[in-house]
C-alpha cells in the first residue's frame, strides 16, 4: 500500500479537482471573475473590459448560461457583476432571479461590456477590468477555472499568485504528485472504502441531471432519442443503450443552460458526467452492489485527472476523449477486469478516439459524448478478451503510461494548428468586440 503522504496529496487532489459546478466551467469561470472584480469595486461597474484567451474564447461562444434562456458570455458577464458571490466557485450563478435576469440583458444591451482575444498567454486565462467613475478593479484567473490568481484595485496590488516563470502561477503543494497508471490503480482497488465512499456523490448529483434531462427537451435531445421509440427499434435496449442515454442527456442539460448542478472532472462538467454515468449505468444494470461501484468510480475520476495532469486544462483534443477513457477503466474493472486488462482498455482507448477536436462547449457536446461512451464500451470489451492494440500499431506503446503520454503529446502539442484554425473558424461566425 502506498504510504501516507501520497494518499493525503491524492485524496487533496481529487477533492480539488472534483467538485459542482453549475453551466459550462468556461463562461461560468468568466462570471467568477466579474464577480470577484465587482467585489473588488465595491460598487456596480459602469463599464468591463474582458480579455480572454482564445481556449477560453472557443468554450463559451455557444454554450447555453443557466437559468437565462441566452448563449455565450455577455449575459454570464453581467450576471456575475450583479448577484455572483465569488465564494461559490463555480456555483457562481446560483441565485439567479428573474429581476437579476432582466437587469442583465439591460446591462448587455447598453453594451457596456466588451470581450476581446488576450494573445500569447496560458489556455486559460480570464482578465476582468471593471469601471466605475476614475476607479477600477482589475482580477484575472489562470491556469484553473477557480483560481483568482491576481487582484489589483486603483493601482493597488491586493493578490498576486502569478509565477514569474509562467503565465499563470505556482501550482499548490499537491500538484507535486505525477500520478502513473499503477498509482491510479492501487488507490482506487486498495483504499479503505470508507476513504473513498465520498466519490459516490459523483453519482447521485449526475444521476439527477441526467433524470431531469429526460423529463424535459434540451439541447438536441441526444439522450432522449437513444433511449426513445428510434433508438429503442434500432439499437435496442441493453446495458450499453441505456448507458449512452444516460450520460447524452445530463450533457444535454449542461450544454443547454439548465440550471442543474453536475459534478466536474478537472474543470469540466463533461468530463465529470463522461467520468461518471457510463460506470453508475452500468453498475446498476450488473447489479455490483456498493463496493465495486465506488472503486469503478474512483478509478474513472482518478485516470481522467491523470491525464488531465500532462494535457492540460484546455486543449484541442475533446474532454470526452478523456473522460471516456477514464470511464472504460471503470467498466472494465466492473467486468471483473484485470490490472492489465484495465491498462489494455486504456491503449484501445487512444488508438481509437485520439484526434476528436474541441471546437468549443455547446449542445452538439452530447453528441461526442454518445461517441466517446460507445468505444469506451467497446474498448471494455475486447479488453475483456484480451485483445489490445498493440505497440507496432500507430501511437500505442507497450507501457501504457507512455501510450498516455503519446496521446497528451499530441493533444497538447501536436493539435496547436488545429486549435488555431477552429477558433478562426468560429470567430468568424462570432464577433463580440465592439
Amino acid at each position: 500500500m502506498m504510504n501516507k503522504s501520497t494518499i493525503s496529496q491524492i485524496l487533496a487532489l481529487i477533492h480539488r479537482e472534483v467538485v459542482p459546478a453549475i453551466g459550462c466551467t468556461e463562461p461560468v469561470a468568466v462570471a467568477l471573475a466579474a464577480s470577484k472584480a465587482r467585489e473588488t469595486l465595491g460598487v456596480l461597474p459602469e463599464k468591463i473590459e474582458v480579455y480572454l484567451s482564445a481556449n477560453i474564447l472557443k468554450n463559451a461562444m455557444g454554450v447555453g448560461i443557466p437559468g437565462t434562456g441566452m448563449t455565450g458570455l455577455p449575459i454570464a458577464i453581467a450576471l456575475g457583476c450583479l448577484i455572483g458571490k465569488p465564494a461559490y466557485g463555480l456555483e457562481v450563478l446560483k441565485e439567479l432571479t428573474p429581476e437579476a435576469l432582466a437587469e442583465g440583458k439591460g446591462m448587455v444591451d447598453e453594451k457596456r461590456i466588451t470581450i476581446s482575444l488576450k494573445e500569447e498567454v496560458d489556455k486559460l486565462y480570464i482578465e476582468v477590468v471593471a469601471h466605475k467613475g476614475g476607479d477600477y478593479a482589475r482580477v484575472i484567473i489562470s491556469r484553473e477555472h477557480t483560481h483568482i490568481a491576481y487582484v489589483e484595485k486603483n493601482g493597488e496590488v491586493l493578490e498576486d499568485r502569478r509565477s514569474p516563470e509562467v503565465k499563470g502561477e505556482s501550482r499548490p503543494a499537491e500538484d507535486e504528485l505525477k500520478l502513473t497508471y499503477d498509482t491510479v490503480y492501487a488507490f482506487a482497488t486498495e483504499m479503505p472504502l470508507d476513504d473513498i465512499r465520498f466519490i459516490l456523490r459523483t453519482a447521485e448529483l449526475n444521476r439527477k441531471a441526467a433524470e431531469s434531462s429526460m423529463r424535459g427537451s434540451y439541447g438536441h435531445t441526444v439522450g432522449r432519442i437513444i433511449g426513445g421509440d428510434y433508438g429503442k427499434r434500432y439499437m435496442g435496449d441493453t446495458p450499453y443503450t441505456r448507458m449512452l442515454s444516460m450520460t447524452a442527456a445530463a450533457c444535454d442539460a449542461r450544454m443547454d443552460g439548465a440550471m442543474i448542478p453536475v459534478m466536474s472532472n478537472s474543470g469540466s462538467g463533461n468530463q465529470g458526467i463522461a467520468a461518471t454515468l457510463p460506470v453508475l449505468s452500468f453498475a446498476e444494470d450488473i447489479q455490483c452492489g456498493e463496493e465495486p461501484l465506488i472503486r469503478a468510480l474512483m478509478l474513472s475520476h482518478l485516470m481522467v485527472i491523470y491525464i488531465k495532469q500532462s494535457l492540460g486544462r484546455l486543449s484541442a483534443l475533446c474532454g470526452c476523449v478523456v473522460a471516456s477513457t477514464g470511464a472504460s477503466t471503470g467498466i472494465t474493472y466492473l467486468m471483473g477486469g484485470s490490472r492489465e486488462q484495465i491498462s489494455y482498455a486504456i491503449k484501445n482507448m487512444i488508438a481509437n478516439l485520439t484526434g476528436m477536436i474541441c471546437d468549443g462547449a455547446k449542445p452538439s457536446c452530447a453528441m461526442k459524448v454518445a461517441s466517446g461512451v460507445s468505444t469506451a464500451m467497446l474498448s471494455a470489451m475486447m479488453a475483456m478478451e484480451n485483445k489490445v492494440v498493440t505497440s507496432v500499431e500507430g501511437i500505442i506503446d507497450e507501457d501504457v503510461d507512455k501510450s498516455i503520454a503519446n496521446l497528451t503529446s499530441i493533444g497538447s502539442t501536436g493539435m496547436e494548428p488545429t486549435d488555431r484554425l477552429v477558433l478562426s473558424i468560429m470567430t468568424g461566425k462570432f464577433k463580440y468586440s465592439e
